[in-house]
């Protein structure tokens, strides 16, 4: 079983998830997070998939597995890498950007993140050892969506992190950041110190 100690000095990476190549709110709260953690001595490395090249598309299903593009092989080897995984990404229609998903579907692989036992139904979780927090932002409030469009966050925290072994794994919706710009400080006041707490204990 992971054990969360507190104390200890932790490899994060933080990986913003869509694919705009300009800093845009989940970079901004990431700011907050970065600075904290660095503070408390912890390192961290951020990868913008903006700023990747690769094909998000599975054009041939699984039935084929596409090469790993460079830039695909750097983030794998940075997973392995880190202690703790932070991923940022904006709710666009209620779930992940494409850019996103597409990074999973053609990274997330048999002998990377998992390992199926060759008789019977059970996988081996490779990537264990890790925690995980997913940062939301949305427009909408988080109860308001909860309510109206239900989990929309359970296939990256179910499906993706814990059955690859991540654990624990924290999800924060941020929200609502409509109207962003006349409301910059007031958002700001509110979750600049939690992010920065979150960072400094690499939660």
């Amino acid at each position: 079983m992971w054990i969360f100690r507190s104390n200890k000095k932790k490899k994060i990476l933080i990986i913003i998830g869509h694919s705009n190549p300009q800093p845009t709110l989940p970079d901004f709260f990431m700011d907050f997070y970065r600075e904290g953690a660095e503070k408390e001595g912890h390192e961290v490395k951020t990868i913008r998939l903006g700023d990747l090249k690769f094909d998000p598309i599975l054009h041939k299903g699984y039935r084929e597995i596409q090469e790993l593009e460079p830039d695909l092989v750097k983030v794998q080897e940075e997973i392995k890498w880190c202690d703790h995984l932070v991923i940022a990404y904006p709710s666009w229609w209620s779930t992940m950007p494409a850019i996103l998903k597409g990074m999973f579907d053609r990274m997330w692989l048999p002998q990377f993140a998992y390992r199926f036992h060759e008789h019977g139904y059970w996988w081996d979780r490779l990537l264990k050892g890790r925690s995980a927090h997913v940062f939301v932002t949305s427009d909408s409030h988080p109860f308001l969506a909860r309510f109206m469009f239900g989990d929309t966050t359970n296939e990256i925290k179910r499906a993706i992190l814990w059955f690859s072994g991540f654990s624990p794994i924290r999800i924060t919706k941020i929200g609502p950041v409509q109207f962003f710009e006349k409301r910059k400080k007031r958002i700001e006041e509110k979750w600049g110190n939690r992010l920065i707490r979150l960072g400094r204990k690499a939660m």
